[in-house]
Formats: structure tokens, C-alpha cells, sequence
């Protein structure tokens, strides 16, 4: 699989999003992507008590832990790479969490305008 350039929504270098827990669609702890990635594992968030309960009613469950993955659950102000169409999804329905610009990936900008991604944005 060959990745995309690592270019952030500003047009700047992708920095890390988190390595604890360990994200990514590769698993490198960045919000990188490549074709294969149909999930658009782009947008760099922290996350929130609320989003996570979100995720788990539409069904991705990402706060508990699957040790058999060694994925050991997220917890409220972990930053993840999460798919830029479940971000979308969230804000429609008023429950998106904080994004950190420069660790979010520019593919992002294909499903999640960059006002949008701005809205909620680190300061």
C-alpha cells in the first residue's frame, strides 16, 4: 500500500495524532491514508464522553477495549484518527468532537469541508 503525501487540511507537514493509544489506518500513530483506506481514517479528534457514546449507538464501539486486536479502547481526551464520513455524521447530529487541524489528513477535505473541520478545531 502506498501512502498519500503526509500534507495536513493546512496544506502543512502531517504531525502525529496520538501513539497512545496507537491510531492510524497504518497504525504509525498519523492520520495517514492511502486507496486501500475506504474508511478515511483522516481526521485527527480528541475525544469526548459524547462522541464516543455516539460512535457505540451507530455501531463502532471504540471505547472498549479487544485485547485479540490489542486495541485497548479509547478514552475521553485521547486523540484518534476517525473516518471523516462518521465526522460528518456526528456534526449533522450535533455531537462531533474537537479536531486537531494539523494532524488531520487533506483527504479529509473529500467528505468534510474545511469550514466544518475549522468549527471544531484545537485552539
Amino acid at each position: 500500500m502506498q501512502k498519500d503525501p503526509a500534507i495536513n487540511v493546512l496544506g502543512g507537514p502531517l504531525v502525529p495524532c496520538s501513539t497512545a493509544p496507537l491510531t492510524g489506518f497504518f497504525r504509525d500513530g498519523h492520520c495517514n491514508t492511502c486507496a486501500e483506506d475506504r474508511g478515511s481514517h483522516t481526521v485527527c479528534v480528541v475525544m469526548t464522553a459524547e462522541f464516543l457514546a455516539f460512535s457505540a449507538y451507530v455501531g463502532n464501539d471504540l471505547s472498549t477495549p479487544r485485547p485479540e486486536f490489542r486495541f485497548p479502547g479509547v478514552k475521553p481526551g485521547e486523540s484518534w484518527c476517525l473516518c471523516a464520513g462518521r465526522f460528518l455524521q456526528a456534526h449533522d447530529e450535533g455531537c462531533a468532537p474537537k479536531v486537531r487541524l494539523d494532524a488531520t489528513h487533506r483527504r479529509a477535505l473529500g467528505t468534510v469541508p474545511l469550514d466544518v473541520l475549522k468549527l471544531y478545531a484545537v485552539p
